[in-house]
């Protein structure tokens, strides 16, 4: 592993470097990382600015979305300049001026399943930042069969939601270990439809993005096998423990989805939270 940094990245990196659990070596592993984040909205701004600015190689950012007036209460990693651009374009250019020495890998394209057996083989871990079950469901399956672990954060009005689905390595619960199949058209809204706090994506996408330091560098308990559920309102936090399901289409012994053909159709543009 190379652990030779500039005067500049020491600077820059002091407080992480300072860290028992981080040191030059775990800062090296983080230059070394490669982050695919799906969604450069509400949850995917945060995320991507932490990353970045935490010092993660490569960020590939995948949103093939433009850039509105209402995306900006809480998709921070824009400006209003940037109205009617590409989202993915315009969170790579404020990664780019928080810091220069991360590459910034941008795919303005839907995530279908093409996209995911392309792309995701190219990176270390996989971030969910989207609003639709559509690609959820995608993301999740791609995961599973291409051996990638998947951080995956949802909000709503004022609760969040957040996990690691890692069943590919045999012992933890896949995603539809939780959800066995998307709910019917309709039933659960999204954030255009209910609304959502602004700050609610901000500390959603900041816990994403610890998670995802967190698995780089190998250390605490990361959320694998767990579900945090946050309250905002009544500021509690509780976690839920989730078990891999024996009956598991994607994961269990009989598993049925052994490729990614149930998804051939492209799903709904990707929303951003």
């Amino acid at each position: 592993m190379d652990l030779d940094f500039t005067e500049a990245e020491l600077h820059r990196y002091s407080r992480h470097i300072l860290l028992q659990e981080v040191g030059a070596t775990g800062q090296a592993k983080l230059r070394a990382a490669r982050v695919l984040i799906i969604g450069a909205g509400g949850l995917g701004s945060p995320l991507a600015l932490y990353l970045a600015a935490a010092g993660v190689g490569t960020i590939g950012l995948v949103d093939d979305d433009t850039l509105e007036l209402s995306n900006l209460q809480r998709q921070v990693a824009h400006s209003t300049a940037r109205i009617g651009r590409n989202k993915a374009e315009s969170a790579a250019e404020t990664l780019a001026a928080l810091n220069p020495g991360v590459r910034v890998e941008i795919h303005a394209r839907r995530m279908d399943a093409a996209a995911a057996q392309e792309l995701i083989p190219r990176y270390d871990l996989v971030c969910d930042g989207t609003d639709n079950f559509a690609t959820r469901f995608l993301l999740g399956d791609a995961c599973h069969l291409l051996g990638r672990p998947l951080v995956s954060a949802a909000v709503l009005r004022f609760e969040g939601q957040l996990s690691i689905f890692a069943g590919h390595d045999g012992v933890h619960p896949c995603h539809r270990c939780l959800h066995p199949e998307p709910p019917p058209p309709g039933l659960v809204p999204t954030c255009s439809e209910a609304g959502v706090l602004g700050a609610v994506t901000g500390v959603m996408g900041t816990l994403q993005a610890t998670e995802v330091l967190k698995l780089i560098l190998g250390i605490g308990d990361p959320l694998r096998g767990r579900l945090l559920i946050w309250d905002a309102l009544d500021a509690r936090f509780r976690t839920v423990r989730l078990k891999r399901d024996p009956g598991c289409a994607l994961c269990g012994p009989g598993a049925t989805i052994r490729d990614l053909s149930a998804h051939a159709a492209p799903p709904a543009l990707v929303c951003t939270a």
